[in-house]
């Protein structure tokens, strides 16, 4: 499991395509991206949070960032964000697409090869509830910004389903989110996790932010890429 050499990247993505997802309500396509480096040794599927897509450049830093280790990506636009809304649509849809994604990321990566599902905020709350509901199939999971919470109401925890979830879990957690205050509860539902791991961004915020440090949002993503190589490195040993 080699981690590729900047000159081993092949262009940035392969171009935005179109990707089926049965719904409830019929059929839809959302745009999705993949990006594979040339020595790939895993691939990482990966949505995004609530208010952004598939193309914010958090997401794309953080993908461009991975291809330097040798992870794949495959980042996708959830129903609600494809069809321009801001507000996520019902949880059944984003279930259903992350399943459909899987689906195809696996039939189109080589075989055997390690396939995980990641998100930030949202979109990795939901990889969480297909996951606890039915098995993807993946290797494991990893959250940018798990949302335990909404800001200012930690008695709605969000976190039931994910002691259910069998295959290791990341959590990456910003010090300052809003989203897990107090610190504890996050903390508890990490530990109730069959294997799981918390790793926290001092000062970071919802999005990684940090106080008084003024960042591209692209090098915010990017600067998270390594602790989640050496994450689906070490689970891989």
């Amino acid at each position: 499991m080699p981690a590729s050499s900047e000159g081993e990247i092949s262009s940035a993505t392969a171009g935005v395509e179109r990707w089926p997802v049965a719904l409830p309500t019929g059929e839809v396509k959302v745009s999705v991206a993949s990006q594979r480096p040339t020595a790939a040794w895993a691939t990482l599927v990966l949505a995004h949070g609530a208010g952004a897509g598939f193309d914010h450049p958090f997401l794309v830093g953080f993908a461009d960032a991975l291809a330097h280790a040798g992870i794949a990506t495959v980042r996708f636009n959830l129903p609600y964000r494809e069809a321009g809304r801001r507000m996520p649509g019902p949880a059944a849809h984003a279930i259903a697409t992350w399943r459909a994604v899987i689906d195809r990321a696996r039939g189109e990566a080589p075989a055997g090869e390690p396939l995980w599902a990641a998100g930030k905020s949202y979109g990795g709350r939901m990889a969480s509830m297909a996951e606890a509901e039915r098995p993807l199939g993946i290797t494991g999971l990893v959250y940018l910004g798990y949302p335990l919470h909404p800001p200012g109401d930690p008695a709605k925890e969000r976190a039931e389903h994910l002691p259910r979830i069998a295959v290791p879990q990341l959590f990456v957690e910003g010090t300052n989110d809003p989203f897990v205050v107090p610190h504890e509860g996050l903390e508890r539902a990490v530990f109730a996790c069959q294997d799981a791991q918390l790793t926290w961004i001092e000062g970071g915020g919802h999005s990684f932010e940090v106080k008084g440090r003024k960042r591209p949002a692209e090098d915010v993503g990017a600067a998270l890429a390594p602790l989640v190589a050496d994450f689906l490195r070490a689970r891989l040993l």
